[in-house]
């Protein structure tokens, strides 16, 4: 029986939950939310997971095999690496939060001392066993190309570059490299860093943002060349219902993982 302890009870957190439910060979027994999101997770672990306890860290005597982190960036250095330092392996659906200065470097060193290791989900985009493979041989290019409703771009630096509502044809918002994608665009960092970190790193990866006001999903589009040869994939991802700016298989990516740690074949 794997012991599971989830970080957040959001959108994702409560669809993991729902997915997980009945899984005889799993059991999730920790909740990690901060005391003024807890009344509102009740609800929800009454539905999905009745036994769970809610805590907001954990403690020494909480005895689990598996930190599920589904929460946000800020999740990551109080919650991810204190639990790699004690050898609890973790899972990171917040791979953005890689981006920031040193962080990748930091998870992998706690992991190092704890004895354990870090997972980092493929979230909303697919493809990335197929990138990391073909770094092996050897990359030469990989373009992060994501396009998405003007509206999904409300509150970000493109507000100040046109008019989104205006938009009546599709419109590059910007154009660089991934490190600077994901410091001008923190809520979009989650694919461009997952792609990034998969292939040539953030400052080798090229990423165009598009506001398309003829599209209504959230299209991610991975160019890659090198030694195996090139590929393209596209991805046209259905909003999650209980959040629009989040895919489905964001919540779909992290389930399958959790699985594959307790199945006798795993792909």
């Amino acid at each position: 029986m794997l012991r599971i302890a989830m970080i957040g009870c959001g959108a994702i957190g409560a669809g993991v939950l729902e997915l997980l439910q009945g899984d005889a060979d799993l059991v999730v027994e920790r909740i990690v939310l901060p005391a003024g999101a807890q009344a509102d997770a009740r609800s929800i672990l009454a539905r999905h997971a009745p036994d769970a306890k809610i805590v907001t860290h954990l403690g020494d005597d909480d005895a689990v095999d598996l930190l599920v982190e589904c929460a946000g960036h800020g999740a990551i250095e109080e919650h991810v690496l204190p639990a790699l330092e004690r050898g609890i392996p973790c899972m990171v659906a917040s791979v953005g939060a890689l981006s920031a200065a040193g962080m990748a470097q930091r998870l992998e060193a706690a992991a190092q001392r704890g004895g354990t290791q870090v997972q980092l989900l493929s979230g909303a985009i697919g493809g990335i066993d197929a990138l990391a493979a073909a770094r092996v041989g050897g990359l030469d290019s990989v373009v992060y190309t994501g396009r998405k409703p003007p509206h999904a771009w409300k509150g970000t630096p493109a507000e100040k570059d046109v008019d989104l509502a205006a938009l009546t044809q599709p419109h590059c918002i910007f154009e660089g490299n991934a490190e600077d994608a994901a410091r001008l665009y923190p809520k979009n960092a989650n694919v461009a860093a997952t792609v990034s970190l998969a292939g040539l790193g953030l400052d080798r990866t090229f990423v165009r943002l598009i506001a398309d006001p003829a599209v209504t999903e959230n299209i991610h589009t991975v160019e890659a060349e090198g030694a195996f040869g090139d590929f393209e994939l596209t991805m046209r991802n259905k909003p999650l219902a209980a959040n629009p700016k989040t895919s489905a298989l964001t919540v779909y990516s992290a389930v399958r993982a959790i699985r594959n740690r307790v199945a006798a074949l795993a792909i």
